[in-house]
């Protein structure tokens, strides 16, 4: 396994690799000099070709000045995770050391194994049940489980599959899926033991860093069943592992059709209501930002208006990701970037300042 993890001296070395990016495209979070733009692996068949295809894009994607990678145990069946393996020893034999890079990863659905299984509830039980890992009512919604055990099995699982024994980040994934079948009290006593594992993961060095990557729970208003408070989870954390807690990191969807983590007012902080980004900003907590394209559909048919606000940029795409990487209080717009000509497009941005603030505050009230 690769030893080692992102490091203040490591993240700046590689920062000073690259003296031609833009002011703004590196960004300070929690010691760490990580890329404003970061490169996602949730898309694709699984398949040999497109594996490969990941390994390629990773690597290029590194070498053109993005060290921030997210992943999840499911993507593609874990193959995701075994593509960034790849891509790390390629990078490693290229120069680039392990301590230069952010890694993340998450953990809380059925990941599968390589293909979905014919029996998904067979594979729950010879994988998980009969392993003494989880038990039957474990399992919400058919695919969700987040108990301490489970959760374990996930952290060194992804370890192996990218082969370094450390993780930067490790989120738990859509923890909103348990509040289908639980009450907030039960779901809170359930995430406290779970960051009660997380700390401790972080004192055997697997972990560096842990939080929630989410997609309704910071996107919706505090009445409805789903939603999460960031209040409430870093004062979990705080009682867990006190001042010095790795509740560190969350991640949400945030685009220029899905605007609440900029907007919406649902968050506690201060005893104001404040938006989920200005919430986290208060409290410390990194804000990683997934579907800045969503899925592609954000690549063509802006208004013209966003697009001259945003520079002008070559091309519709790359007008999203500089809207969601300009939005203040956001540290990486997390991108799916499965081929090479991909990456080499959108990390064009490395070179181009994100927009100024004024620019940005205009634009965002005449979207209002």
């Amino acid at each position: 396994m690769i030893k080692g993890f992102a490091t203040t001296e490591g993240t700046e070395k590689y920062t000073a690799r690259f003296p031609q990016a833009a002011a703004g495209h590196f960004r300070a979070a929690h010691g760490l000099s990580i890329s404003s733009i970061g490169i996602g692996t949730y898309l694709g068949d699984w398949d040999v070709e497109t594996d490969e295809n990941y390994a390629r894009s990773i690597t290029r994607f590194v070498e053109l000045g993005g060290n921030t990678i997210d992943t999840a145990a499911n993507y593609r069946f874990q193959r995701s995770e075994r593509s960034i393996g790849e891509a790390l020893k390629e990078l490693t034999a290229k120069g680039f050391g392990r301590e230069e890079i952010l890694i993340c990863t998450k953990g809380g659905y059925l990941p599968f194994d390589g293909e979905p299984p014919r029996n998904v509830q067979q594979y729950f039980e010879d994988t998980f049940v009969k392993t003494g890992i989880a038990k039957p009512e474990d399992l919400v919604g058919g695919s969700h489980c987040m108990t301490p055990k489970y959760l374990q099995s996930q952290i060194d699982q992804s370890r192996a599959n990218m082969g370094i024994e450390t993780l930067d980040v490790f989120y738990i994934h859509n923890p909103e899926s348990q509040l289908s079948e639980i009450d907030k009290y039960t779901f809170e006593a359930k995430l406290a033991k779970a960051f009660e594992m997380l700390e401790e993961n972080r004192a055997a060095g697997k972990i560096q860093f842990y939080g929630v990557a989410t997609w309704n729970g910071f996107r919706v208003q505090p009445a409805e069943r789903g939603y999460h408070s960031l209040e409430r989870m870093v004062s979990i954390a705080k009682q867990i592992g006190g001042e010095g807690h790795g509740f560190k990191f969350i991640q949400l969807p945030y685009n220029l059709a899905m605007p609440e983590a900029y907007l919406l007012p649902n968050q506690a902080s201060g005893g104001q209501a404040v938006s989920t980004i200005d919430a986290a900003g208060a409290m410390d907590v990194t804000v990683m930002v997934s579907a800045s394209i969503l899925q592609g559909k954000l690549a063509s048919g802006l208004p013209p208006n966003i697009v001259e606000a945003m520079g002008e940029p070559a091309s519709e795409a790359l007008a999203s990701i500089q809207f969601v990487r300009s939005t203040p209080g956001v540290s990486t717009a997390l991108v799916g970037m499965s081929r090479v000509t991909h990456v080499e497009e959108n990390l064009s941005l490395v070179n181009i300042e994100p927009v100024d603030l004024e620019t940005f505050q205009n634009l965002f009230a005449k979207m209002r």
